[in-house]
């Protein structure tokens, strides 16, 4: 029809990725195998997006299946956006600084805050052992991650384009926090020290796998949709239950001993990991014993080795304060621990450990 246009619109979309890599040594490996340590933890990192990943390596596996083998993840803490898709490689460097043993994913993954994936069955560990002149140097094993992060950009190449629609920040975890503040639509009861907190089943088991078992099977929970918790306090249960229900921990410095005990109990992994780096960033000669003894008592692995690592390096103060005298004389076996991880000039543990025996 004469007078009609027709308008072309060329859309372009662009697929990127950025490369990230981050290098983890474990000292002391064997100690880990030998002690039947569940699963050790590194560091956080960031790959430059105002996200935060972990590496955690499981030495005897994750199940029957994997547990003649070492098992590698990577682990999304936390991101801007509600997921991230990632590529990642693993590999161990050897001896003299060579990349070996490579597992790498065929895919990219969509992780979400939380979620973890990697290799069960990444290398025996006997052929590891067997091999530890190229790949355990000095008991250390060192591993490299390569991360790949999945971006999108899109353009509009036409001069009549319309401005873009703005999308508002996700409220989801507003939203549920308001349905936990404000006690709506809940459906069981939560008794702590004599006072009722009503809450959301579904909620509580997608977050804890121990309220999950109390709600899934035939147990005294689930029929009567009231559980007892008798061994938190009000203030540490309403900082669980805030990160349940929010991802957030704001208040964690004051109590943060209780809320890793309540993590640790409750299954809350990243809530657990948040509790490790707070005491980590807290830790000092006068309290390096009792990070000790917290992460030992939680099994917090990177927690525990980066303890151990610290009280190495502040050996002579440290073997003054009270907390360590304490250590000294009822958890034997943590003073073993620390003395195998002090250098060979280091001797300030001698007559404390020779007083244990």
């Amino acid at each position: 029809m004469a007078g009609d246009r027709t308008l072309e619109k060329w859309v372009h979309t662009q697929i990127s990725l950025q490369n990230f890599s981050y290098r983890w040594t474990l000292s002391n490996f064997r100690n880990f195998v030998e002690e039947r340590q569940e699963i050790i933890r590194s560091p956080t990192f960031s790959t430059g997006a105002n996200d935060k990943w972990c590496l955690t390596v499981y030495p005897n596996g994750v199940d029957e299946v994997s547990a003649d083998y070492l098992s590698v993840n990577l682990v999304l803490l936390s991101c801007l956006k509600s997921h991230v898709w990632a590529k990642f490689q693993f590999w161990i460097i050897s001896a003299e600084g060579e990349k070996k043993l490579t597992m790498k994913s065929p895919r990219a993954i969509r992780f979400v805050p939380g979620h973890s994936c990697g290799f069960k069955k990444y290398i025996l560990r006997d052929f590891l052992f067997s091999n530890a002149a190229g790949l355990l140097t000095d008991d250390k094993l060192s591993l490299l991650c390569n991360v790949s992060i999945v971006q999108e950009s899109f353009r509009i190449s036409d001069q009549n384009r319309k401005p873009g629609i703005q999308v508002p920040r996700c409220t989801l975890a507003d939203d549920l926090g308001e349905l936990w503040e404000n006690s709506l639509f809940t459906d069981c009861c939560l008794v702590v020290a004599g006072q009722e907190f009503q809450a959301h089943k579904a909620i509580l088991a997608a977050h804890s796998p121990v309220f999950r078992a109390m709600f899934q099977h035939d147990m005294e929970e689930s029929k009567k949709n009231r559980v007892e918790i008798p061994d938190l306090e009000p203030q540490v249960f309403k900082v669980m239950m805030d990160f349940i229900y929010t991802g957030t921990a704001p208040d964690l410095d004051s109590m943060v001993a209780t809320v890793l005990a309540a993590a640790d109990k409750y299954g809350l992994e990243c809530l657990k990991i948040m509790c490790e780096d707070a005491l980590f960033r807290d830790l000092s000669v006068e309290n390096a014993a009792h990070t000790l003894f917290l992460a030992d008592l939680h099994s917090s692995g990177q927690l525990k080795t980066q303890t151990l690592d610290f009280i190495t390096a502040h050996a002579s103060e440290g073997s003054e304060t009270s907390d360590w005298k304490t250590v000294v004389g009822s958890y034997p076996h943590l003073v073993v621990e620390a003395y195998g991880s002090m250098p060979a000039h280091c001797s300030f543990l001698e007559h404390p450990i020779k007083r244990v025996k």
